[in-house]
């Protein structure tokens, strides 16, 4: 992965897939694409009209229906109406607009949320199998969101924001509209490298905003690397101490860390960390002595360190401590164990480690003391009952892995990559793609548009549901965007996508969208050219990943 994290912006890019259904509205017309339809992205299926009602903010309220399952009490929902209420109104306020007492024509008063299951979930954390579906009646006198747990809502309360524009007066209007939509893809992420890189808190939180708006659900933290060690571990204070930027105004504090997953639930959002071992591991070894191997000149010790000394009894029973701190600390089901880019050179320079590999019978093939290692710590996080995300070289090494394992392919070219797809679905393993994603892969010329052009779709594979084979499809997922296959969800219309990037994750068929730059400029900064959205953060790293599984 090494260099490949360290660009900085993050680019939203929209996808047209064909064969999808268009988007009519109550009279039957076809919308052309100058009309106006602008949520993002474009739910499953829309029926909108002309009939448009007004909506002030002296009247208009969000409210728990009277049969929802959920109620005051439930913060997620309590926080987001407010939220959505100031996304609406508030920059009204801030423009010192003065909305007339009385409105003339019909109103919008109230939009009605109803959680129809008897567990809203209000409680709980988003999670891979969560139902983020949901429906949105707008008529007057009361809009009517249904879902049948908090993530739809907070899907359709974002949908339903978007809905909202200003005539040539100022005036907040909604059109008549009828919407269900579900996302095609359970799992849709962005990644931040926060080590090579530090990113202040407000910008992490700036980030989850913006994924929310755009109806992501994963935040991958790529919290440690080489460079940095930010994480402050309260059974392993010394890190951080040691290991970052600076020990006090470049770390991530335990209430950091809580601020960010609590902020993230509220919107939806996983927060899914990644600690990468045995390579890419330099900051590790400044608070913790004898973890990484000393490497060799001749029959000296040079004063350099290599990757995670795998030898060492010393180096699981620290792991073992540090991986129950983690799976205690992120909720999530799924931690992200690295495994790529480890250099054997300084393995191979070291006597201890080459008797080693001789009492192992091992040979000169360090792969194997790799695996040796990787294997050691997934028997080590299995024991925390978390689940586990690895870089591909852990796969292609032939480490012995749980089902429910999810391999992260990055390497290779075009034919490489889909090559790599193939094996990985074919062994029955669920699978990110960031490879063809990667935005510092782009030179100066047209190559950029390949960005636009990759398809994850372009490999052989097969999808199976439940058991049963639904289709040949070629599963799909995205940027830093890890995403399930859902192939009985669109089991008719998927064989006819040929675009796939980041929109797609929610809803392929994108025939029909338009960047409204004014309204999301109200909530974050943004730049719209042409068929993208580029927003950039100071310092970001990102990746684009897709996410596979023959399941």
């Amino acid at each position: 992965m090494g260099v490949l994290l360290k660009f900085g912006t993050l680019v939203l890019v929209l996808a047209v897939c064909q064969g999808y259904e268009d988007i009519w509205d109550y009279d039957g017309h076809k919308l052309k694409d100058t009309d106006h339809v602008s949520l993002w992205p474009l739910p499953q299926k829309v029926q909108t009209s002309v009939v448009a009602f007004k909506m002030s903010s002296l009247k208009f309220q969000i409210v728990h229906a009277q049969h929802s399952s959920a109620g005051p009490s439930c913060s997620i929902l309590e926080t987001a109406f407010r939220r959505y209420f100031d996304y609406i109104f508030g920059y009204m306020k801030k423009q010192g607009y003065k909305e007339p007492k009385k409105t003339f024509g019909e109103e919008v008063s109230e939009l009605q949320v109803w959680i129809t299951s008897s567990d809203s979930e209000c409680d709980g954390y988003p999670g891979l199998k969560s139902d983020e579906s949901y429906e949105l009646s707008v008529d007057q006198p009361s809009a009517v969101l249904r879902a049948p747990k908090v993530w739809g809502a907070l899907r359709g309360l974002e949908t339903f924001s978007q809905l909202v524009y200003e005539d040539d007066y100022g005036s907040k209007n909604i059109n008549k509209t009828a919407i269900s939509d579900f996302p095609r893809f359970a799992h849709r992420g962005i990644l931040l490298d926060t080590s090579r890189h530090y990113l202040p808190l407000k910008v992490i939180l700036a980030n989850l905003e913006a994924m929310a708006m755009n109806k992501f659900n994963v935040f991958h933290w790529h919290i440690v690397d080489d460079q940095s060690f930010p994480y402050m571990s309260r059974t392993f204070p010394e890190l951080s101490q040691q290991g970052a930027f600076h020990p006090y105004t470049h770390v991530y504090t335990p209430s950091d860390v809580k601020m960010v997953i609590e902020f993230a639930r509220m919107r939806g959002i996983r927060v899914i960390p990644e600690f990468d071992t045995p390579g890419h591991t330099q900051s590790w070894g400044k608070g913790q002595k004898d973890l990484l191997t000393p490497c060799y000149s001749g029959s000296t010790p040079s004063g350099s360190y290599g990757p995670v000394n795998p030898i060492l009894n010393s180096t699981y029973e620290f792991m073992g401590s540090f991986f129950k701190e983690i799976s205690s600390v992120f909720p999530d089901a799924y931690v992200h164990l690295g495994g790529d880019e480890v250099d054997f050179s300084c393995w191979k320079s070291n006597p201890d480690i080459t008797k080693f590999m001789e009492e192992q019978g091992f040979g000169t093939d360090y792969s194997k003391l790799e695996s040796y290692y990787i294997q050691r710590i997934l028997d080590i996080v299995s024991t925390t009952n978390k689940g586990y995300m690895i870089w591909q070289e852990v796969f292609d090494n032939g480490v012995k892995l749980n089902m429910d394992t999810q391999i992260h392919v990055w390497k290779g070219n075009l034919a490489q990559y889909q090559a790599e797809m193939a094996r990985v679905t074919a062994a029955g393993f669920a699978t990110l793609l960031s490879t063809p994603w990667y935005l510092n892969r782009i030179s100066y010329g047209q190559d950029w548009v390949n960005i636009y052009k990759a398809d994850p779709y372009n490999f052989t594979g097969v999808c199976v549901w439940g058991g049963a084979q639904m289709m040949s499809c070629t599963l799909s997922t995205l940027c830093v965007c890890v995403c399930v296959c859902v192939c009985v969800w669109v089991v008719e219309r998927v064989k006819e996508c040929r675009v796939i990037t980041l929109a797609v994750l929610w809803g392929c068929h994108m025939s029909v969208w338009r960047c409204e730059c004014e309204k999301l400029s109200r909530r974050v900064q943004s730049h719209c050219t042409g068929s993208s959205v580029a927003m950039s953060h100071d310092q970001s790293g990102a990746a684009f990943v897709f996410f596979f599984s023959s399941e």
